[in-house]
């Protein structure tokens, strides 16, 4: 399995992913979006990141994550926005290998945190991330503007 950064030419295996995460989640986000998301992948000026799982050839998992300036610290922190591996990869340690992908790329870039957002639901992830993060003990509060 290699891990590396997307390519223009991996936008239907992507779709796919992303499609699949979408319906893990239950939600269903505009094609519109979902283009202009992938445009600010392959945007050096954009801090929003790609990063998939390749196994002979397939894209099997993908990490979406996005640098941002923080008030506590001087270098950015790290949002791991999105991780999603195919279901018959879960467990082969895909997300192990993305989130540790997105750690390396944290670290080279001087960021101070990386951090993420898991439903409660999802208790299969969750026993993974407890054993790469630890947990913060806050609750997320949000109100949708658009």
């Amino acid at each position: 399995m290699q891990i590396r950064l997307i390519q223009a030419i991996d936008f239907a295996q992507w779709l796919t992913l992303w499609q699949g995460y979408q319906t893990f989640y239950q939600t269903d986000i505009p094609q519109e979006i979902s283009e202009q998301t992938w445009q600010r992948f392959l945007d050096p000026q954009q801090p929003m990141h790609c990063a998939v799982a390749e196994l002979h050839g397939e894209l099997v998992g993908m990490v979406h994550y996005i640098f941002h300036r923080s008030c506590w610290t001087t270098g950015d922190y790290v949002y791991l926005q999105d991780l999603f591996t195919r279901p018959g990869q879960r467990g082969q340690g895909v997300g192990r290998a993305l989130i540790e992908h997105v750690y390396a790329h944290a670290e080279q870039a001087g960021a101070s945190r990386v951090y993420w957002l898991t439903h409660e639901s999802n208790q299969q992830a969750m026993q993974l991330y407890d054993q790469l993060a630890d947990k913060s003990g806050f609750i997320q509060y949000r109100k949708q503007m658009a």
